[in-house]
């Protein structure tokens, strides 16, 4: 029989499909296609037919774990780059994959299992009704059971045409919006939830993690390198009961290749740019996956560097081109079998990002692409993080504990200097360090259609902003200390300015299930209880401040309750509707305001939304989703500027929420599929915003004195806002992917889209009331080459569009109107190459 194994098949036949369908504890030991296919056969009951004699004698890893037949198939199918279709209940036919043309949404789909189990660097596509598995939802739910509207992007789509962050993200999501202050600076918003428009001591209204843990509390995007990714996936929110303080608008889940059990591969890419009237840039990526110890540990490696080219000038101080960033970002993960079913990951990750200058020019003048600011306005943004993360299986249930700890430092100048006045610069350090652990217990659906998860999570995180402000002139070097002042980045010492400090230590449990109440009916309902303990105080508070008064440390406890409910109807093999019901929270916590600390509030979400679908994302002849949601938001935290043109957090009253959006897709012939997105807000906050100024130097809210009194000298109503900032009403993209190919084994391929942004405002009071926003963005990526080794050609910003991204440069009244223009047309020649 096994002579003959290559030649025809593994001709076990199938058993019922109910046997089918259960695991089995699998140790096939590694070596030929035909071998493997006879050891999953015999134990599964399963037939594999083999089509080509030379597939069969292929050497491959081994198959170990606890599985059904359909995920040891596919797994062998990925470890020898073959392709499996299901020919019958418990059949499958493997046989050569076809060629991957380009990494666009056509050439890779997301696969069925769970990514975070093992994943290849390079698996090839699968058959297109294979099952869409989406592991953000916490207990492996198909893309066609999730009630919510779920954006997936995939890793190697996202790679093309070079490494890159948060924007390739954006570029492909139109609910996804940001600031622009620059590289590990930006703030992210999803479905029309933003608070402001600097990092301060708020929470994000977006959760980001990578795996299943958070990579930041109250920190700003770190915006990681894209490298390596399996897939990007984007839940809209709230996501409350699931993943706690901080998703009311959503959560983005960076979920990385895991380490590959039994290959030896090198990937690696390159390129070189050129940005019009700017400087030119590169960028250059590897990953190794290395077998250590046979089969039972494996070893991940990552690295990335990049250097974006600058293009804004500032001619006040002589330089051209300041903004030049340089990144460094590397990662590692070793996977260890500890047991049949259980396996432990070690991953560690780092990322500096150093930018020279700002990326802001003035909205005015003769000159595009000119700042008239006098002082180097550079930043700098360290993130690093460790995790350590168990997974397993007891029967049917499946365990996962994630503990990691993450830092996060950011420093930021700007120019403070005032209209006429001698040139004075700000800096602002913002320190993060966060402790965190998440352990979950579920069961995926079953035939009996119910399923569940059951969690808990624990996050330790302290955040320190310390500031200082002086005149350049008056600046003393390093060496002329004295007492006080902060150090900037050119080795001087900036005398001190308040800053504040936040303690925050949270911990939750929550869970979640699901029952199919009948054939086309499933309900499901959450809980997340979250007990909160929040503290903080002062940084180098003013003496004169100190006399007056004012509270400078706080210490409190919230509770918060955030519960969740929805019903999914099946319309079809292809089509499902849903409405659900879920709440979000951020708490308070303390900021600066003027040479005073003062608290404020959380915040509250509570969204009803109403969606569906058919078919699934870039799938098929054609697919399309769309949602419609309503949200109440109470206390809404959001960023002002106070009297000394210094950024601070206030609750501003509550706002209400509209959004809707669609996305979809449609093939439009045989290697040819046209993709659009488009999303609409419309919010209002409906209550008026109360400042109270005490003295000259303080416009804020709620300043509390020892006693817990609230001083007021003076109540000022300020005018009432209209709508959110940061969302533009309506904002779209649209995209077109081609891919050919030829007879030598090469193929060509094209992405291009084309995306627009409406109009929005900056943020709340008459500072920030500038509006921003209302331009066009383009790219094209063309590749040429064989699914080992390629070619790309790449042009962002086609027509070359100036736009207003952000009209923000600097928080404080400097007497010109300032914006954030796109990057200029540009131009990058790459390669990529797989061993």
């Amino acid at each position: 029989m096994r002579p003959l194994a290559p030649l025809l098949a593994i001709a076990v036949m199938a058993a019922p499909a109910p046997l089918a369908a259960r695991d089995v504890t699998l140790a096939v030991p590694a070596g030929t296609v035909a071998d493997v296919a006879i050891g999953i056969a015999r134990a599964t009951n399963a037939s594999i037919v083999i089509a080509d004699p030379a597939l069969g004698r292929q050497k491959v890893a081994g198959i170990k774990g606890r599985m059904d037949a359909a995920d040891a198939v596919r797994k062998l199918a990925r470890s020898g780059g073959l392709q499996a279709v299901k020919v019958g209940p418990n059949a499958w036919r493997l046989i050569a994959a076809p060629r991957r043309a380009a990494a666009i949404p056509r050439a890779r789909v997301p696969r069925a299992e769970p990514v975070s189990a093992a994943a290849s660097s390079a698996p090839p596509p699968e058959v297109e009704g294979a099952p869409i598995t989406v592991t953000a939802t916490k207990r492996d739910l198909s893309f066609t059971e999730v009630a919510a509207q779920v954006t997936l992007l995939d890793g190697d789509v996202l790679q093309s045409g070079g490494v890159g962050g948060t924007e390739k993200i954006m570029q492909r999501a139109a609910t996804v919006s940001s600031t622009y202050l620059g590289s590990g600076r930006n703030k992210l918003f999803i479905r029309g939830i933003a608070d402001s428009s600097f990092t301060g001591p708020t929470q994000a209204t977006v959760g980001q993690y990578f795996g299943d843990l958070r990579l930041s509390y109250n920190s700003p995007d770190p915006d990681l390198r894209l490298s390596d990714m399996e897939r990007v996936e984007i839940l809209e929110g709230p996501q409350g009961t699931l993943y706690g303080a901080g998703s009311l608008g959503g959560i983005i889940r960076l979920v990385p290749r895991a380490p590959e059990p039994g290959e030896t591969s090198l990937v690696f890419s390159g390129g070189a740019s050129a940005i019009a009237s700017g400087e030119p840039g590169g960028d250059v990526h590897a990953t190794l996956n290395l077998p250590l110890a046979g089969e039972t540990a494996t070893l991940r490696l990552n690295f990335d560097a990049a250097t974006l080219g600058g293009y804004i000038d500032k001619p006040l101080i002589g330089r051209r081109n300041v903004n030049r960033t340089a990144i460094l970002s590397g990662r590692a993960a070793l996977r260890v079998d500890i047991a049949p079913d259980w396996s432990a990951d070690v991953i560690l990750l780092g990322q500096d990002t150093e930018a020279d200058d700002s990326q802001y020019a003035d909205r005015s003048g003769t000159r595009r692409l000119v700042s008239s600011a006098q002082v180097t306005e550079g930043s700098r943004a360290q993130y690093g993080q460790a995790q350590f993360v168990v997974t397993g299986r007891v029967g049917d249930i499946r365990v996962k504990s994630s503990t990691g700890i993450g830092v996060q430092d950011l420093t930021e100048r700007y120019d403070a200097t005032a209209p006429g006045g001698p040139p004075r610069l700000f800096r602002q350090r913002n320190e993060t360090r966060m402790i965190a652990n998440e352990t979950r217990l579920w069961q995926p659906v079953g035939e009996s259609g119910f399923g569940w998860v059951l969690g808990t999570s624990v996050i330790d995180n302290d955040n320190t902003v310390t500031r200082g402000l002086g005149d350049l002139a008056l600046i003393v070097p390093v060496f002329d200390l004295g007492e006080g002042g902060v150090i900037d980045g050119n080795a001087r010492l900036l005398p001190a300015a308040t800053g504040v400090s936040n303690a925050v230590f949270e911990i939750t449990g929550y869970g979640e299930a699901s029952y199919r109440l009948l054939p086309r009916l499933t309900l499901a309902a959450g809980l997340r209880i979250t007990e909160v303990e929040l503290g903080g105080g002062g940084e180098d508070v003013s003496r004169a401040a100190a006399l007056a008064g004012a509270a400078i440390t706080a210490k409190r406890r919230e509770t918060a309750y955030l519960p969740s409910a929805s019903a999914l109807v099946d319309l079809g093999d292809q089509g499902r509707a849903y409405i659900r019901y879920q709440e979000g929270f951020r708490p308070g916590g303390l900021a600066v305001a003027g040479d005073f600390v003062r608290q404020f509030r959380s915040d509250h979400a509570r969204t009803v939304e109403l969606g569906g679908g058919w078919g699934q994302p870039g799938r098929g002849d054609f697919d399309v989703s769309a949602s419609l949601s309503y949200t109440r938001w109470r206390d809404i935290q959001a960023d002002f500027i106070d009297d000394g043109g210094l950024p601070s957090t206030a609750n501003i009253g509550n706002g209400t929420l509209w959004a809707a959006s669609i996305s979809g897709s449609v093939r439009l012939a045989e290697g040819l599929r046209a993709e659009a997105g488009a999303t609409l807000n419309d919010s209002k906050v409906d209550e008026p915003v109360f400042f109270t100024q005490i003295g000259a130097a303080l416009v804020g809210f709620d300043v509390i004195p020892p006693d817990g009194d609230v001083g007021r000298s003076r109540v000022l109503a300020a005018p009432r806002l209209s709508r959110i900032p940061n969302i533009a009403r309506f904002s779209g993209r649209a995209g077109l992917q081609w891919s050919r190919e030829f007879d030598n084994g090469t193929a060509l391929s094209a992405d291009g889209w084309i995306s627009y942004v409406g109009t929005s405002r900056l943020g709340i009071g008459p500072e920030l009331g500038e509006l921003q926003g209302d331009y066009l963005d383009s790219g094209l990526i063309i590749r040429w080459g064989r699914d080992n080794a390629g070619l790309t050609l790449s042009v962002t910003n086609l027509a070359g569009s100036e736009g207003n991204r952000f009209a923000l440069g600097t928080p404080f009244s400097t007497g010109r109107a300032q914006e954030t223009p796109l990057q200029p047309r540009t131009f990058r020649i790459g390669f990529d190459t797989r061993f």
